[in-house]
């Protein structure tokens, strides 16, 4: 019976980072998910045409949030596993488990990513800026991927050790536990940046700035309660906006 190797878990969490390359809006990131899961199923079913159909199932609808992604994948590859060993196991219970553990990702992933630690090194970034360090955009980079590329990388394991229970483990509890210093940390350092921006080197700004930062403010916190367009499609108008302006004074 074929096992999956560290190697095997290796090459799929690479892959991983291509989940969203093929996204589209039938299958969102179920292309991504196959070409992922590509190397393991190579490993597992030697007959090339009995391959191709078990990779055709997994093209199917699938949707997370795109880092803890690779939980997943580790997870239905142990369930793949013991179906190529001959287990009880057939393609709905696969679906299933890939449906289950997508929403379940989702959930906890999209309030860490997106709700706390992208804002959090935002704020580290800015803080530093405006501090007059150069090094903003680096601490923001380092400050994400900090956890992203670990997570990212060592969670086709941690899948496959856990199996489709990953998130009923201490896991889930230990990512909590981060999300709650961070939002504590995020909070202090909006503080300390509101105070940069307002009186840099303790010379208050005149109450014009002052009224367009609270204005700038208020139209984020608006902008966040919309889904659409997303914050990454502000961020890049934004920039975009930014050097046009640059550019013309």
């Amino acid at each position: 019976m074929a096992k999956l190797t560290a190697f095997d878990l290796g090459r799929s969490s690479w892959r991983t980072h291509l989940l969203q390359a093929l996204w589209n809006y039938e299958r969102q990131q179920g292309i991504g998910w196959a070409f992922a899961i590509e190397p393991l199923l190579e490993r597992l079913i030697p007959d090339a045409s009995e391959r191709r159909a078990r990779l055709a199932e997994h093209t199917a609808y699938f949707n997370t949030q795109p880092t803890l992604a690779s939980l997943a994948v580790g997870a239905v590859a142990a369930l793949e596993e013991r179906r190529a060993a001959g287990e009880p196991v057939d393609a709905d219970a696969v679906a299933r488990t890939k449906a289950v553990l997508g929403s379940a990702l989702a959930a906890v992933g999209d309030r860490f990513f997106w709700f706390t630690l992208r804002p959090f090194a935002g704020l580290l970034g800015i803080a530093l800026a405006a501090g007059g360090s150069r090094y903003g955009a680096l601490a923001l980079w380092l400050a994400y991927n900090a956890f992203h590329l670990p997570l990212r990388h060592a969670g086709v394991g941690i899948g496959y050790r856990e199996g489709p229970a990953v998130l009923g483990g201490t896991l889930r509890a230990r990512i909590e536990s981060v999300m709650r210093n961070l939002s504590l940390a995020g909070c202090a350092l909006a503080g300390v940046v509101v105070a940069l921006l307002l009186a840099p080197g303790g010379n208050p700004r005149p109450a014009p700035w002052q009224a367009a930062l609270l204005g700038g403010m208020m139209f984020g916190l608006l902008a966040a309660l919309r889904s659409r367009p997303s914050p990454t499609q502000w961020a890049l108008g934004l920039g975009a906006l930014c050097l046009i302006v640059g550019w013309r004074l």
